[in-house]
């Protein structure tokens, strides 16, 4: 099993920040084969102390947020931990734990709260990326608001309804012929330029 350092070593220093929002097949399945075993261990409650300070917490959500989307990528498992790192950002940011985490890391906290199909977890992760990374420039925060846009819009995410063997309605049908996220962020970016 890794240790929470070695989350952290490896997705803050091995991998390039460019790389994190990317496919990248080899990226994907070096976590897969290096986190797997970390994420089942997590993902079946056995992570538990690593939910006691900052750092491990970081590690904690990076590992059941962004590793499973890395893992799984277009399945259904891909969010299937997702209210283990909601759960743990919102604990984490009403300690103010995130505030201890320097930029770029932070953003993880809010990742989880940006993947949310909630509106109110949308509402705060934009607030907080205003509020708490001003200085890591305007795409966090334009891509905070072009998810909460789809949720304002749909309540869902609808290009995870594949994935998640949902019925995709004619609306969003449309939305994802004519762009979907791409165009979404691409009118975000205009409307707050």
């Amino acid at each position: 099993m890794q240790t929470a350092e070695d989350v952290l070593g490896y997705w803050l220093d091995e991998v390039n920040e460019a790389d994190w929002y990317r496919q990248d097949d080899a990226i994907d399945a070096t976590i897969r084969e290096r986190f797997l075993s970390t994420w089942q261990r997590a993902a079946d409650g056995h992570l538990g102390l690593w939910l006691t300070c900052p750092s491990e917490t970081l590690a904690y959500i990076i590992l059941t947020d962004q590793f499973p989307r890395n893992m799984f990528r277009a399945s259904g498992e891909a969010f299937s931990t997702d209210a283990l790192a909601l759960a743990a950002a919102k604990m984490a940011i009403d300690r103010d734990w995130d505030l201890r985490i320097d930029a770029p890391g932070r953003q993880f906290f809010y990742l989880p709260l940006m993947h949310s199909e909630n509106l109110a977890d949308q509402d705060r992760a934009v607030r907080l990326f205003h509020t708490r990374m001003p200085d890591a420039g305007a795409a966090n925060l334009d891509h905070a608001r072009a998810h909460r846009a789809i949720i304002r819009s749909f309540g869902r995410f609808p290009y995870r309804n594949d994935a998640l063997d949902r019925p995709t309605t004619a609306a969003e049908a449309s939305f994802l012929r004519d762009g979907g996220y791409g165009a979404m962020l691409r009118q975000v970016m205009a409307a707050n330029a």
